[in-house]
């Protein structure tokens, strides 16, 4: 007679899993905090350097009002990011979305004010108070995605950018079209009530967060290379971005004689494929945490290679192609999504793993932190690419914006070659002790 063995018979497979009622509200929250800031954002492209140029703003002023907007976001992001649990994230956010919805109606009031120095000074002041409202709502957007979705990150960050790339796509566009056919004021009008009705939105339907303050600062984030790594190829990224936003529609408009509505349709090159590839890029970096360094380095080779190719370069001597143009945004849009999305959780595993306190309190400073070195790109990059493009040209200004990316690329494989501790891969749910770990799901 054959022994009896203790090894239990096949089990059935698990029933289907389901998100909670505050994972659920959080999403749709953060889809609508997505949509409706970034399409406010994104409207002023086709149009508005234009349109400051004839109100007697040079290119590099063009450039230094984009640049405003990133600088007032860098500071805002770190001081809301370091206090995000005494003011509250919910708070943060709902008046966050409240103070760029007043700016974004403001500013299409700017085409009455007189030409010249009256126009100049008030762009800057609408556009200041904008970032700082701007800078409170993502910066709390990204700390509490990551708290109540703490195993997977990039998973749902990715899946949110669908709606950050929908607000891309349709800002350009809409902002042209609207533009060419009512005039200066009417797409930031409609596109600011929009915004303002996101605000009681949200305060309904967006869950409250506890949370304990925290004694870490960001100044100890810092001490850490692999972070300032991450955060260098954070800067690259958004440096290209907002040189984009500030020179690429006059590029456009001169080189291939094309209307605002059309300058809106090309910047579509851009934002589909990252709305498109973000998820998936998402999925796989919380998935197989080992290849984040991977997608980093090969979308840095492949901006940097984009933009050496977006004028075309002049030592390529290559003539300037519209269909190499939208071609090149479109490996730009790609790139970008493969590097920026590992980046984020990466600086979370790594400040869990220096000893950082899990909470709100360390994902604020993570999403303050990312927030600033973004709007520490989004500055340098018009105000240095419209410097060069005024003394040299626009395509001299891509190849320095490729450079940096190459840079970048270089730089993390160097650090993972030489520098990174060799590891087994992890499955995502390691990043935070298990007796400490909060349920993704519920059955």
């Amino acid at each position: 007679m054959e022994p009896q063995t203790d090894e239990p018979a096949d089990l059935p497979p698990p029933p289907p899993q389901r998100m909670t009622r505050k994972q659920v509200l959080t999403l749709i929250s953060m889809a609508s905090v997505n949509f409706s800031s970034m399409i406010c954002y994104s409207i002023l492209g086709p149009f508005f350097p234009s349109e400051a140029v004839k109100k007697g703003a040079s290119q590099t002023v063009v450039g230094l009002i984009f640049g405003c907007y990133a600088v007032c976001n860098l500071i805002g992001s770190l001081i809301l990011g370091r206090y995000i649990v005494q003011i509250g994230a919910k708070f943060m956010l709902v008046m966050g979305l409240f103070v760029s919805s007043v700016c974004t109606v403001l500013f299409g009031l700017l085409d009455r004010a007189p030409a010249g120095a009256t126009f100049i000074t008030l762009c800057f002041v609408v556009r200041s108070i904008d970032a700082v409202g701007f800078a409170g709502a993502m910066t709390s957007s990204f700390a509490m995605t990551a708290k109540i979705f703490p195993d997977n990150v990039a998973t749902v960050l990715g899946s949110l950018e669908i709606f950050t790339g929908l607000g891309l796509i349709l800002g350009p566009p809409v902002g042209g079209w609207f533009y060419q056919s009512f005039g200066y004021e009417v797409p930031f009008m409609l596109l600011g009530c929009l915004l303002l009705v996101m605000v009681p939105f949200n305060i309904y339907i967006l869950p409250t967060v506890e949370a304990n303050p925290s004694k870490d600062s960001f100044f100890r984030l810092l001490t850490h290379g692999k972070i300032v790594l991450i955060c260098y190829v954070i800067f690259t990224l958004s440096a290209g971005l907002g040189f984009l936003d500030a020179s690429l529609s006059l590029f456009a408009i001169d080189r291939f004689g094309l209307s605002a509505g059309y300058v809106g349709l090309i910047m579509l090159g851009l934002s589909l494929p990252y709305c498109l590839g973000s998820p998936v890029m998402g999925y796989f970096a919380d998935k197989y945490p080992s290849v984040r360094f991977s997608f980093m380095v090969a979308g840095g080779l492949i901006t940097a290679v984009a933009f050496c190719l977006l004028g075309p370069a002049p030592f390529l001597h290559v003539p300037s192609q519209l269909w190499l143009l939208v071609l090149m945004l479109g490996l730009i849009g790609f790139s970008l999504g493969l590097t920026a999305i590992p980046t984020f959780p990466e600086i979370i595993t790594c400040a869990y793993e220096h000893g950082f306190e899990e909470g709100l309190s360390t994902l604020g400073m993570v999403s303050g932190l990312f927030g600033a070195v973004w709007s520490t790109g989004m500055f340098y990059g018009p105000i240095m690419g419209g410097l060069i493009t005024q003394h040299l040209s626009f395509e001299w200004a891509a190849v320095v914006q490729g450079a940096l990316a190459f840079l970048g690329a270089f730089l993390l494989a160097v650090y993972s070659l030489c520098c990174r501790p060799q590891q087994q891969p992890r499955a995502a749910d390691d990043i935070r002790p298990t007796d400490e770990r909060t349920p993704l799901l519920e059955e």
